[in-house]
């Protein structure tokens, strides 16, 4: 059962982003109950509860093994900065982990089967981005936090790093024109994100980044066009229900539906 707080929280959040993207828009004619929303509202209300008890056994079962390498001193060297700076800390280390576990995701066709699932996603909007395969979005997590824990940053600049990295999440997927100027270098955008979802053949594997853009910058991986893009989506058959789409993974590596392998777009060649 949901707690009264989230549901509250989720109600906040739609009475902002669904005003928002009816005031702003990037695409005008997209409904806001648009294609597959509801099951987009079901990865929303229910996907949350199998990441956090995958996420927390993973990550306390690694910590339990790094405890014995990582000096406790390093926690006490690390805390004592202020938190305006571990939070940039954080943000740093955990947006390089997203990023490489990310880039792996789409290199992987054995993970990429997994990260299909939120390519899927053919019209943007704030609710799109909760469609993620437990599987995908625990080793993301995974990647991104493991590491700030190692290094014993302090509860509150996690917390930071949390609130910003969730609200800039549904804005980077939401359905809007909204552009960030020369800042759209340095913090992840709709310009910027709109892209890595584009089913256009400039586009493929690029913007890794969760945050911050400049890692794909210096990594090589960066593409934002002035102009948007106007397709989204993915090749891949991926079905169109919840239930469905969490077993497809598994299906495909059991043989039963025919391989995706890595992002398959029209006229894509590769294997």
């Amino acid at each position: 059962m949901l707690e009264l707080i989230d549901l509250k929280a989720i109600l906040i959040i739609a009475m902002i982003f669904i005003p928002l993207e009816r005031l702003l828009p990037l695409h005008a004619d997209q409904k806001v109950l648009r294609k597959h929303w509801l099951n987009d509202v079901i990865y929303l209300f229910f996907n949350g509860i199998l990441i956090k008890l995958g996420f927390l056994a993973l990550v306390g079962s690694l910590m339990i093994a790094i405890s014995f390498v990582v000096p406790e001193s390093l926690f006490g060297i690390v805390q004592a900065q202020p938190i305006w700076l571990q939070a940039i800390e954080v943000t740093l280390v955990a947006d390089t982990g997203f990023y490489l576990a990310h880039r792996a995701f789409h290199s992987m066709p054995f993970l990429w089967k997994f990260h299909s699932i939120h390519h899927s996603i053919e019209e943007m909007d704030w609710l799109a981005g909760h469609r993620v395969h437990p599987v995908d979005q625990i080793a993301t997590m995974t990647a991104s936090l493991l590491p700030v824990y190692a290094l014993g940053f302090s509860g509150a600049a996690i917390a930071i790093y949390a609130l910003v990295y969730q609200g800039q999440s549904l804005l980077i997927h939401s359905n809007t024109r909204i552009r960030f100027g020369p800042f759209k270098w340095v913090l992840a955008s709709p310009q910027f994100h709109h892209w890595h979802h584009a089913n256009e053949r400039q586009a493929y594997d690029k913007n890794f980044a969760g945050q911050l853009p400049f890692i794909d910058a210096l990594a090589g991986t960066l593409y934002m066009p002035e102009r948007m893009p106007t397709v989204y989506g993915t090749d891949d058959p991926v079905p169109a229900h919840y239930h469905q789409q969490l077993a497809y993974p598994l299906k495909q590596l059991a043989g039963r539906v025919p391989a995706g392998g890595l992002q398959q777009h029209p006229g894509d060649t590769r294997p």
